[in-house]
């Protein structure tokens, strides 16, 4: 066991409808409420990391610069991460300093020919 795995107690209020509830789900499969609520908690943040528009609201924000890579790992998890990772690394870069070709040179060669651009014809 790792030590993001060790247990730590939470406090914190509910309905009292959704406990009744929660223990009774509890009681029905004989698993304890603790259970079946880390269960749902696990579900939904898997659920919610897959999400795109939860991932794109991450993305954003670390590329804003408002949330740390290691943030962004818990959020979405290591392999999404790492894109962004890469990604916002590409955006850092500067652009390539490359003069335009000489109006002279043909960078296309003397073989090149020229397509049939028009889109009625297919």
């Amino acid at each position: 066991m790792s030590a993001s795995d060790d247990p730590r107690r939470v406090h914190f209020q509910s309905p009292k409808y959704l406990v009744e509830r929660l223990d009774a789900i509890a009681d029905l499969f004989d698993k304890d409420r603790t259970d079946l609520l880390v269960e749902a908690i696990r579900e939904y943040l898997a659920d919610t990391a897959e999400d795109e528009t939860f991932q794109e609201l991450v993305a954003t924000k670390y590329y804003d610069d408002q949330l740390e890579f290691e943030t962004v790992k818990q959020l979405v998890g290591a392999e999404t991460a790492q894109r962004l990772r890469l990604l916002k690394a590409d955006l850092e870069d500067e652009p390539l300093d490359l003069a335009a070709p000489d109006d002279d040179i043909d960078i296309y060669g003397p073989d090149a020919t020229a397509g049939d651009t028009d889109a009625s014809q297919r």
